[in-house]
């Protein structure tokens, strides 16, 4: 390790740059639950009918495929200039408060046409605040820290998560004209905060070789991003479809706001323990082993018979989840180690989006509530989390091979 990466790991800089994006994370993640609150009663005011909600959200979902991928690749060519950094964050991410805000003005008293148009927009700009930011962790933080860096930012997506259900019961029965702006001012300024890390955050880290473990696959790199997508897809079908019915099998509707967040706690708490075994032993065996664990879990939701192993289950299954996300920020920051970082979280993103557009299309074809697909809906989760992670195994085997064989 180099002297400039010693000092930067053991600087808390690189500290309040994680912190920083951890509330990025948050703040953007809870923007997002309040719109998808607030769709359906814009939509019919504006005269959309309610079945085509889905999708809307399912045309979000497809531009987020695209944008984000898009956006991590502009952020790599940007950010070369801090300046040019903060421009582009701040532009793009004041443009998407914007027509946010705009959204409950327009639902009242416009047409559907531009009630979509905005929504587009904003779909397309608010990519700037995903992959664009961790470009700033692969360039302003020493290799060595990249996963507790890592676990901080999930974590800021982990407490949204835990948090949006009650979010739903406070905010559902309020006018959204006020938690529209509420939401956006804070949004923006926490993205505009982006633009003093480079100057706050200390020197720049010169790029280092990147390691041995995956810069000799070549083709298998993009193995990595479709073991990303089976993953998010088995995250997908087994929480937002399947674990409100394994719930209400044991519990009442009335516990499922409490209930539910018990998957983020497990999300929230294996975060930085899971770090430190990334950091040593890298994040595709993390990202392997936690897909086999968490596929038990699964099947530990399914069969169980009683809501205290159903509620260890979910807990399990959350745990491995949050080591999945963190490990796989900290492999893309890791493959993009000479300038690629915006695209390769940009497809970590990506992935994310294309799976849950495919849950989104699941749910409006009702497969869940057809005799012949309900089984395949239940224990999907299981097959991608075991079959990804079995695979992202196989990487981590033939990634130390290729380290061990190459000259020191």
């Amino acid at each position: 390790m180099s002297i400039v990466e010693l000092a930067d790991e053991r600087s808390p800089a690189a500290t309040r740059l994680g912190l920083h994006l951890a509330l990025l994370q948050l703040v953007f993640t809870l923007l997002w639950t309040t719109y998808v609150i607030y769709l359906p009663k814009l939509a019919v005011q504006v005269g959309i009918a309610p079945s085509a909600v889905i999708l809307i959200l399912m045309m979000d979902q497809a531009i987020f495929t695209l944008s984000d991928t898009a956006m991590g690749i502009a952020a790599d060519r940007i950010a070369r200039v801090a300046v040019r950094f903060g421009i582009f964050i701040g532009l793009l991410t004041a443009a998407s408060c914007a027509t946010f805000v705009a959204l409950p003005f327009v639902a009242a008293s416009s047409s559907p046409a531009m009630f979509i148009g905005l929504i587009v927009i904003w779909a397309i700009t608010s990519s700037v605040l995903r992959a664009p930011p961790l470009t700033l962790l692969g360039r302003h933080a020493a290799r060595p820290r990249i996963p507790f860096l890592a676990a901080l930012v999930m974590l800021g997506y982990g407490l949204a998560g835990a948090v949006s259900p009650y979010l739903g019961i406070v905010l559902r029965d309020h006018d959204p004209q006020l938690p529209f702006i509420i939401s956006s001012i804070v949004l923006l300024l926490t993205a505009l905060g982006l633009s003093r890390v480079p100057r706050d955050g200390g020197p720049t880290v010169k790029p280092a070789s990147a390691p041995a473990g995956l810069k000799p696959f070549g083709r298998l790199h993009m193995l990595f991003v479709g073991a990303m997508v089976i993953l998010a897809l088995g995250y997908q079908l087994h929480f937002s479809i399947n674990s409100e019915a394994f719930y209400l099998r044991l519990a009442t509707p009335g516990d499922l706001p409490w209930l539910m967040p018990v998957f983020w706690i497990g999300f929230n708490i294996a975060l930085f323990p899971a770090s430190a075994v990334v950091k040593r032993r890298g994040g595709l065996i993390v990202m392997g082993i936690a897909g086999l664990f968490g596929a038990i879990a699964i099947v530990m939701a399914e069969i169980a018979g009683a809501l205290n192993v159903l509620i260890v289950a979910q807990f399990i299954a959350g745990a491995a989840w949050g080591c999945m996300m963190m490990s796989a920020i900290s492999v893309a920051l890791w493959i993009g180690t000479r300038g690629a970082e915006g695209k390769e979280t940009g497809l970590v993103f990506s992935a994310l989006a294309l799976a849950t557009f495919a849950r989104m299309a699941a749910v409006a074809g009702g497969l869940q509530k057809l005799p012949d697909y309900a089984p395949l809906v239940r224990w999907a989760p299981v097959a991608c989390w075991l079959v990804a992670g079995a695979g992202l195994l196989v990487m981590a085997a033939v990634g130390l091979q290729g380290r061990r064989a190459s000259p020191s």
